[in-house]
């Protein structure tokens, strides 16, 4: 009986992109079954995707490269042209794609994010310990805060707060506990060596190079946990785990192609909007292992800061927009709807760019309605060449 193949990993990538092989070496390392894995490289035009998809015959791994003309090509083959404007141009944010992808091919159960400048763990079984987190049952470390905000890096002596954390929330009085869970739709890997913090927290940690003098070790991440239902957190896709059923709530916004020049919030927002979603819905986001290891390039952190600053005073408010929004919401789907027509429909003129959230509320609908064209689309025509062949034989 084949193995089936269950999990989507999905790696946005313009330079770092053998980082693949480091992964594919800690399964088998492991002795995870690396045909339960399909790769999806989302790059762009300019790149070398030959030398990509001979990586993964090398690797001996099935995947797919997608360009923007790959990409657009795919668009018009689902008959969903007129949604491609939702996967913006040269951005973070095109991990969406990925999304799609799985979404039109029904096999996947599970979709693994993973940026190109990270490495797995040698001790940490990088695929095994995402799913052990997604089957997790029982009790674990449940942290809340006077702030409605929980710090992923709490249990660290650094007193570093990571990118999308809101200023307003900081020195927050942190409460744990134990809580049993028994619904785990994501799993959060959290990060060594460069830790994820915006620009105004790198530059006050001293260093112009985009990274941060402070560094992040195993020891600041001791225990695993989940945020307390009501309580908010920053969710990094560099390191990411997450069961089928959250894409709806799951866009990553249209950051850095807009007229607002906003960016550099598409996983922060869209973990708000997976958090809110999982709380309505009584399920959980886990947080902690299997760490990777992060070596993110030196850049200017002022290119940085001018690429966040737009959107930084709607970061304080987001959340707030999204709290209690969808209460009565049974699904995914049906709480992101809510949360669309809340931004779509929003008067956030008191803020700077505040439009911008209409134009992502907006967009929202338009996600909805792009999975409801693409939904299983890849495997009905499977399904239907199969039937041309029987026939034909």
């Amino acid at each position: 009986m084949s193995t089936p193949q269950d999990i989507c990993v999905v790696i946005p990538t313009i330079r770092e992109y053998e980082c693949l092989r480091a992964y594919v070496d800690n399964a088998r390392e492991h002795g995870f079954d690396t045909d339960r894995l399909f790769f999806v490289l989302v790059t762009e035009d300019f790149c070398d995707t030959a030398d990509m998809r001979a990586m993964l015959e090398e690797e001996g791994v099935d995947g797919a490269v997608f360009d923007g003309s790959a990409r657009e090509a795919w668009f018009e083959s689902h008959d969903a042209a007129e949604f491609s404007h939702l996967v913006p141009a040269a951005s973070h944010a095109q991990t969406s794609f990925g999304l799609l992808y799985m979404w039109a091919h029904e096999r996947f159960e599970y979709g693994v994010f993973i940026d190109d400048d990270t490495l797995p763990h040698p001790e940490d079984d990088f695929f095994g310990g995402h799913m052990a987190n997604l089957a997790f049952e029982g009790e674990i470390e449940s942290v809340s805060s006077d702030e409605s905000w929980v710090n992923v890096l709490y249990q660290s002596d650094t007193d570093l707060y990571p990118r999308g954390y809101p200023y307003a929330a900081m020195g927050e009085t942190v409460e744990t506990d134990t809580e049993y869970v028994d619904s785990v739709v994501a799993s959060q890997g959290l990060w060594t060596n460069v830790p994820d913090l915006d620009a105004v927290r790198i530059l006050m940690d001293g260093d112009l190079r985009g990274q941060a003098e402070t560094r992040t070790t195993r020891e600041d991440f001791r225990r695993d946990f989940v945020a307390a239902e009501g309580e908010y957190l920053t969710v990094c896709s560099m390191n990411l785990a997450f069961r089928r059923e959250v894409i709806p709530a799951f866009y990553q916004l249209p950051m850095d192609d807009n007229e607002w020049e906003v960016g550099r919030f598409d996983d922060i927002w869209s973990g708000l909007f997976l958090k809110r979603a999982a709380d309505v819905l009584g399920k959980q986001v886990y947080n902690g292992g299997p760490l990777c290891e992060h070596n993110k390039a030196p850049r200017s952190t002022f290119d940085d800061l001018a690429n966040e600053v737009a959107g930084l005073e709607l970061n304080e408010h987001v959340w707030e927009v999204l709290d209690g929004v969808g209460d009565d919401a049974d699904s995914f789907e049906g709480a992101f709807a809510e949360m669309a027509d809340a931004l779509a429909e929003g008067d956030f003129s008191g803020w700077n760019n505040g439009a911008f959230l209409n134009h992502c509320g907006e967009y929202m609908r338009d996600w909805l309605d792009c999975l409801d064209r693409v939904e299983g689309a890849a495997t009905r025509a499977a399904a239907g060449e199969a039937a041309e062949v029987v026939a034909d034989d």
